[in-house]
């Protein structure tokens, strides 16, 4: 099967780089994969975990969260807010900080306080589903 360069960028660091047989990205617009030749096109990301199929067949998969994916002729890169190896979560600490952010959230008072909260609750919450799959 042919191949196509992908680079996977957290604001941290270099999660990825080199070349894939497919990459399935979750976007805004739907689950995506992404195949040598791929047409150009650019995209949100939603959270979710991004599967990249390397040339040595071996499956990586890496939960990102918020973010921009850029196919072109010289291949993906995908930009992430934030971004993690599936197998690095830690769910015990990710339950933990969930049973904290639904405390916080009860104990807010105010708007701005009960949005952060929120906000917080769901993207552990997303981050757990990552870590279960």
């Amino acid at each position: 099967m042919a191949t196509f360069h992908v680079e996977l960028v957290s604001p941290e660091k270099l999660l990825f780089a080199g070349e894939a047989e497919s990459a399935t990205v979750p976007s805004v617009d739907g689950e995506m994969t992404v195949l040598a030749a791929h047409a150009p096109l650019m995209a949100v990301l939603k959270p979710g975990v991004v599967q990249i199929r390397d040339a040595s067949q071996s499956l990586r998969r890496l939960f990102v969260r918020g973010g921009f994916l850029d196919v072109n002729p010289s291949g993906l890169t995908v930009l992430a807010e934030y971004a993690i190896p599936v197998e690095d979560i830690d769910a015990v600490s990710v339950d933990s900080d969930i049973r904290d952010a639904e405390e916080d959230l009860r104990d807010a008072k105010t708007f701005e306080d009960k949005q952060a909260a929120s906000d917080r609750l769901v993207q552990l919450r997303d981050l757990r589903a990552a870590a279960t799959r």
